[in-house]
């Protein structure tokens, strides 16, 4: 199973990439197997600020819905619109063309408190 090393990630499931004072987020390829086929992405959390593992959205699969939490603080500054016709995106590749969100990280030590890619593969084996 995929575990890209240039990311962090939560015990929910998530994944962040940092890339000057912002932060990608989408969900890991251990989470959208485990939905099965994603069928709807709801974010409607477009320009608010959120605490960290506040709910700032969901995924709807075939078999379940499912709240996304926010891994680390910050504005949510932009939602991947591609997603809304192409949720499969998620499904296909979940760290590329599947990414959620991007914030601007309003407190980057709480990076701190994520999982590192090693951590992460523990957690799913």
């Amino acid at each position: 199973m995929s575990v890209p090393k240039n990311l962090k990630y939560t015990n929910d499931h998530e994944w962040v990439k940092l890339e000057d004072g912002i932060a990608t987020i989408g969900i890991t390829h251990f989470a959208q197997g485990e939905l099965g086929d994603i069928v709807y992405v709801e974010v409607d959390t477009i320009g608010e600020s959120l605490g960290k593992e506040e709910v700032f959205g969901s995924v709807e699969a075939v078999k379940t819905v499912s709240d996304l939490f926010m891994p680390i603080s910050g504005e949510i500054i932009e939602f991947n619109e591609s997603l809304e016709s192409n949720p499969e995106k998620v499904n296909e590749n979940p760290y590329e063309n599947g990414w959620m969100i991007k914030i601007k990280v309003s407190n980057i030590s709480e990076l701190d408190d994520l999982l590192s890619p090693e951590d992460y593969e523990n957690t799913i084996s």
